[in-house]
Formats: C-alpha cells, structure tokens, sequence
C-alpha cells in the first residue's frame, strides 16, 4: 500500500476552496498528513478530536513529536522531568492512537544529534518510553550513516522496532543525510521528501532560512526517480508513506499530486475533484 502526503494542511492553496476549513479541503485530496505543529507543543485534546472529527475514518496522521523529546531543547520548563514530557505527550494523543488514526510518530532528531553511545542509549529511552507505539526516526547527522555505522545503524533500528526515514535533501556538510533506501520495520517505510535547494539547506548567506531551505519545485524526471525508490521500498514494508516538504513556494501538492499520476494511485475515499485541478 502506498500513501502520499503533505507537511500540514494550511499552506496548500493549490487544493484549498474554503478558508475555514482547510483540513477537510486537504482530506478530500490526501490520506495521510505530517502534523507539524506537535512539534512546536503538544496538541490540546480539543485540537487533537476537532482533527478526528474533521476527516475520513480512514484518514491518518504522522505526528512530529515534541521538540524537547528529539532534543532540540535543552530545558523542561514545563514539565518536571523528560519522563513526564513523554507521558504528557502520549497523553494527549491518546484519542488519535486508540482510533487507529496514527501511522508513526515522527522523531526527527538535530542535526547536532550524532552517532555516539550516548544518543544510541538515547534511541533505546525512546522506545522504552514510547511503549509499542509506532516511531519512525529521522536523522539529521551524516555520522550515523557513515561507511563504517551505516549498517549498525539500521540494524540498531530494526532491534527497536523504528522505522527508518528515507529522505531526499541537498548533500550539505553539516545538516543532511544521504538516502538510504532501506527498511527497518515490515509495517511501514516512510521517504520524506525535503527538496533539494543547497544554499536554502545550508543556510550561510540566506536572509530566511526557513522560508528558504525547502524552496524547490521537482521536475517530472527528479519524480520518476522515486518511483523506483517506491518500488523498491513497497517490496519490503507493508505500507509506504510519501511525504513532501518541500512547500516553501508552495510546490508540495502541485509535486504529489504528480507523482500520484506517475504512480498510478487512487486513494479510493477521495472526491471526485481531487484531480481536476490538475487538469
């Protein structure tokens, strides 16, 4: 089974008829969202069943989790200790998980998250702390793929049960990772798409970052690329998710719907509108 989507569903104007309902709009097109701003607090249960609410039984989210659980910050002001952040955030999408309507959750570590003992003991505390929930991890540290780490790398990611994140992204010296095209969980594969705008990713000389590195529009032959990508990953996991980040110039439905023609897919629930657009 393949599925595409999008990093959250407010900055698609390409697919969005009605202002005020911007994620019923987006769940008329896609089966599955990368929900984004989990990462910046964890969701309130009002926001977390309105989400529920508004989309398809069938309709499925990736939750990035909180940024203090990927390390990104160094302090816990809200919350006593890092075994109180976890609990409080599993607590939260308790309603979204019994539901089924959770893929993965989406750890994407810091590029200053390297490959050492201690942050591999680190990857062991999250799946101890995550219980059997679905966790796919995405690095940010060429150390961790290194020639000589490559291979203990998934390895220690197929012992903890996490799905590893295939991505696509510039090759910068200090933020990226190459793609690795393997799977480490039979359930799922996920290839996350970035783009590949360098001087956005790397960030020296550029007024806005953020509205820079994921400035890029893929062309048809770059999309081709990944369909053997696809290919290969659907022969090793049960479910394939596809998401495009690459939206800072609003590139990211315009690419996966694309690359939803080239793949031949039909996501089966969705209206009858969600290709005329594109037509």
């Amino acid at each position: 089974m393949i599925t595409i989507g999008l990093t959250g569903w407010s900055d698609h104007e390409l697919i969005q008829r009605h202002p005020s309902k911007k994620l019923e709009d987006y769940a008329n097109h896609f089966p599955i969202v990368e929900l984004d701003t989990s990462f910046y607090a964890i969701p309130s249960h009002k926001n977390i069943l309105s989400w529920l609410q508004k989309t398809p039984e069938s309709f499925t989210f990736l939750p990035k989790v909180y940024n203090q659980m990927t390390l990104h910050k160094p302090f816990y002001p809200d919350y006593p200790s890092m075994d109180d952040v976890f609990e409080a955030y599993k607590a939260a999408f308790k309603p979204m998980v019994e539901n089924e309507r959770v893929t993965s959750f989406l750890f994407q570590f810091p590029p200053f998250f390297d490959c050492t003992r201690k942050n591999v003991n680190y990857l062991k505390y999250v799946r101890l702390h995550m219980d059997e929930l679905p966790v796919a991890v995405e690095f940010r540290n060429q150390t961790w793929f290194s020639e000589s780490t490559k291979e203990k790398t998934l390895q220690l990611l197929r012992q903890l049960s996490f799905t590893h994140v295939v991505v696509d992204q510039p090759q910068t010296p200090n933020n990226s990772v190459p793609i690795v095209v393997e799977t480490t969980h039979s359930d799922l594969s996920i290839l996350r798409l970035h783009g590949r705008n360098y001087e956005g990713w790397l960030g020296e000389n550029v007024e806005d970052w953020r509205a820079e590195r994921t400035l890029y529009d893929y062309s048809d032959s770059e999309l081709n690329t990944f369909k053997v990508t696809v290919d290969r990953l659907n022969k090793t996991a049960k479910k394939v998710c596809i998401i495009f980040n690459n939206n800072s110039g609003g590139h990211a439905a315009k690419n996966a719907k694309r690359l939803q023609e080239l793949l031949h897919l039909d996501f089966g629930y969705l209206g009858p509108q969600q290709m005329d657009l594109f037509r």
